[in-house]
């Protein structure tokens, strides 16, 4: 019996993984965060508690290319699949392009039923896209819908200031950037490329990465699978 259980256990977690859609196996224990001075360690492990989750706070990641942006937020998200959250991995333009396509078969609902219930959802590199006004207003309604009920995590290289140009609706984006930052935690990373040579590799793989059944797979918070 013992044993069954550990077995649906690890399926789930094997699921939840392959579900998240990670891009890559970074972590939070391979962040350098030696190398980046732009981000305190303290403040990001603290995240990765997931307490943010349980609270429905939103996280804003602001900061040049190659600062360590989307390895924080791909660690953040990995955390959550371990500890029994279904989240989701969205690079920004994909998923602007998902909502489009949704409307020619009359699928948005289904969609955003689905996208509202993700903890947390990851969009990444939301900067200067190349956007149609019907998925401007698609991710306004997404975002409205998740506002105050489950967490996003947001990675750019624009501050909020910059979301105008983004997406030219004065009143759409007044009303997005007050929900999205309502219940929002904003991290600006100023630092150095972790891409330029001075710092000899960019966020590091960690091949003793948790998998399932892993002395590092671990619980801690009570979210059902």
């Amino acid at each position: 019996m013992i044993a069954e259980i550990g077995y649906r256990r690890e399926r789930r977690l094997a699921y939840r993984l392959e579900s998240a859609r990670l891009p890559w196996r970074w972590t939070l224990e391979s962040f350098p965060f030696a190398r980046q001075p732009g981000v305190t360690k303290s403040q990001i492990l603290t995240l990765a508690g997931l307490d943010f989750l349980a609270r429905a706070e939103n996280i804003l990641l602001i900061g040049p290319p190659g600062t360590g942006k989307t390895g924080i937020a791909i660690g953040l998200l990995r955390e959550a699949c371990l500890n029994g959250y279904n989240g989701r991995f969205y690079n920004a333009q994909a998923l602007l392009d998902e909502l489009y396509a949704s409307l020619a078969d009359r699928s948005t609902a289904k969609l955003m039923r689905h996208l509202t219930t993700i903890r947390p959802l990851v969009i990444d590199e939301l900067g200067y896209l190349t956007l149609k006004p019907e998925q401007t207003n698609a991710f306004f309604r997404l975002m409205d819908s998740r506002y105050g009920r489950a967490s996003t995590i947001i990675t750019t290289n624009l501050d909020v200031t910059s979301w105008y140009e983004l997406f030219p609706n004065k009143p759409l984006v007044d009303a997005l950037l007050d929900r999205l930052q309502h219940h929002c935690i904003t991290i600006r990373i100023q630092g150095p490329s972790l891409r330029s040579p001075a710092c000899a590799s960019p966020v590091p793989q960690d091949p003793s990465d948790p998998t399932p059944g892993s002395p590092k797979t671990r619980r801690r918070s009570s979210a059902k699978p």
